[in-house]
């Protein structure tokens, strides 16, 4: 895989970005393994079961893994998205507020998609941003 160079500050931003994401996406993940009341509570009123919880946290902590390993980042970073999108439709369709729920996927997925295209000088050239 061809990123760019590791002394540049695009490669390191990137990074930065990813493990930040990274780590609010797995700490997510993990509460769903531990499920304690408030898990429970929110899942519930946004109409998931609570048996659904190990599941959910089993997919999100798979799509992470994948997205911090720089070999399989794209398809991480892919999944991720569908997994956000689940998301987003979940809080529309329980008519949470727009910006705080609603869009809060939105702006994850900039961040994967961010910090993706920061630390992976292929994804750069593939969507640049000026030619």
């Amino acid at each position: 895989m061809t990123t760019a160079t590791p002394r540049t500050k695009l490669y390191w931003t990137g990074w930065v970005v990813s493990g930040l994401v990274g780590a609010f996406l797995a700490m997510s993940a993990s509460f769903k393994f531990f499920t304690p009341d408030i898990v429970r509570e929110t899942m519930s009123g946004l109409g998931w079961p609570a048996h659904h919880d190990l599941m959910i946290g089993i997919i999100e902590t798979v799509c992470v893994i994948l997205y911090i390993i720089p070999q399989t980042a794209v398809l991480g970073a892919i999944l991720e998205t569908a997994l956000l999108g689940g998301a987003i439709a979940t809080n529309v369709r329980v008519d949470n507020p727009l910006f705080s729920h609603e869009l809060f996927g939105v702006y994850l997925g900039l961040m994967i998609w961010g910090g993706l295209w920061l630390r992976d000088s292929r994804l750069r050239a593939l969507l640049p941003l000026r030619k």
